[in-house]
């Protein structure tokens, strides 16, 4: 079998809620530089270039975020923005995108792809997303499952059918469980965290929504007849309004059989708290802080502190007697969390909302 032609559709959307400061509405987790160098929406598009070319790329993301999106690539001409006058969730952002291929190719296998993981191993990475569009182009809708490394109740898990080959059965996806039921996941063995990465031919994923998703696939033909005239765009904001807004994991993962999934063992992090991107900084003293360069940190550990201002006349920062703190400095906000609450940081935008202090988020 010839290799597929692939093309990727990386999901930027996002409210910026889990890394306020930092991150705001205008300005969420996928534009930040939090696992490196780059925004994570850059290192995203450029982990997959070599499987796809640039020209093959789309980018999903909200009508707000178009002028920052594109500002981090300003390489990709603007038909490669999908740019979604509302949020309806995966299932539509998916099924557009895969309409949109489908005019091109629609034998073509799209990897469907969250903009904002990190990705530790980035080969290695490339070889799994390599054997999903495998798997995908003969017709089998295809996942990938991150081995657990531990018991997470964050993250659903996909059950996977016995075997030991980096290819399995998927015979289930389960939504986030407890603690102890996430334990059992862990010591079966047979259980792996959704990692939100789909790969199909985009005929076969606008097969599955057009049996299981009847009103989504409505509007999505009512989408390619306005783009047969050149009249798409007329028509976006209005068909948006009436499409369902549901995760492509309820409308069409749960409902589906025969579904294929690959072993994940890249390295990745889904750097969903400020927590997570502590756990990735480097501790530059013995007593595991981090913090920039210049700090004054004494007797304290295991603190973390980002700055994320855009100053030019940088703060001194000393923290003294304070353990397993994270600290964020932004021009006009400062964050500190216990690394244990790093979870709650979305209700203080919550609370700044409710004081009708928008500007803030």
């Amino acid at each position: 079998m010839t290799d597929p032609t692939i093309y990727a559709v990386i999901m930027a959307g996002g409210s910026g809620t889990r890394f306020w400061p930092a991150s705001r509405r205008l300005r969420p987790k996928q534009l930040l530089p939090l696992g490196g160098p780059q925004p994570l929406l850059r290192e995203t598009v450029d982990r997959v270039l070599p499987l796809c070319g640039k020209e093959r790329i789309y980018i999903a993301t909200g009508r707000h975020l178009a002028a920052p999106t594109r500002a981090v690539l300003p390489e990709l001409a603007p038909q490669q923005l999908l740019i979604e006058p509302v949020a309806r969730n995966t299932a539509p952002c998916i099924g557009w995108a895969a309409a949109v291929v489908a005019r091109r190719d629609p034998d073509a296998v799209i990897m469907a792809l969250p903009s904002d993981p990190h990705i530790r191993d980035e080969q290695r990475f490339r070889e799994i997303l390599k054997q999903a569009c495998e798997a995908a182009a003969g017709g089998t809708i295809t996942t990938i499952g991150i081995q657990p490394t531990r018991p997470e109740t964050g993250y659903g898990y996909i059950e996977a059918v016995a075997g030991t080959g980096p290819v399995r059965q998927v015979a289930r996806f389960v939504e986030k469980p407890d603690l102890p039921r996430a334990q059992a996941f862990v010591d079966s063995g047979r259980f792996f965290w959704n990692a939100g990465m789909f790969f199909f031919r985009a005929k076969d994923m606008l097969a599955a929504i057009d049996t299981h998703l009847p009103a989504l696939a409505a509007a999505l033909r009512k989408l390619d007849q306005a783009a047969a005239v050149g009249k798409e765009t007329h028509i976006i904001d209005d068909v948006f309004d009436a499409m369902p807004a549901i995760s492509i994991d309820h409308g069409i993962m749960e409902k589906i059989t025969g579904i294929k999934m690959v072993v994940g063992d890249f390295g990745w992090s889904d750097l969903g708290s400020w927590l997570a991107v502590s756990d990735l900084a480097a501790a530059l003293d013995g007593q595991g802080n981090h913090a920039p360069a210049g700090s004054v940190l004494v007797g304290s550990k295991r603190c973390h502190v980002f700055d994320h201002t855009d100053q030019t006349q940088k703060k001194l920062v000393a923290l003294v007697g304070v353990e397993d703190l994270v600290v964020v400095d932004t021009d006009d906000a400062l964050l500190i969390v216990h690394r244990d609450a790093a979870q709650r940081v979305r209700e203080v935008v919550a609370a700044l909302k409710a004081r009708g202090e928008h500007e803030k988020v």
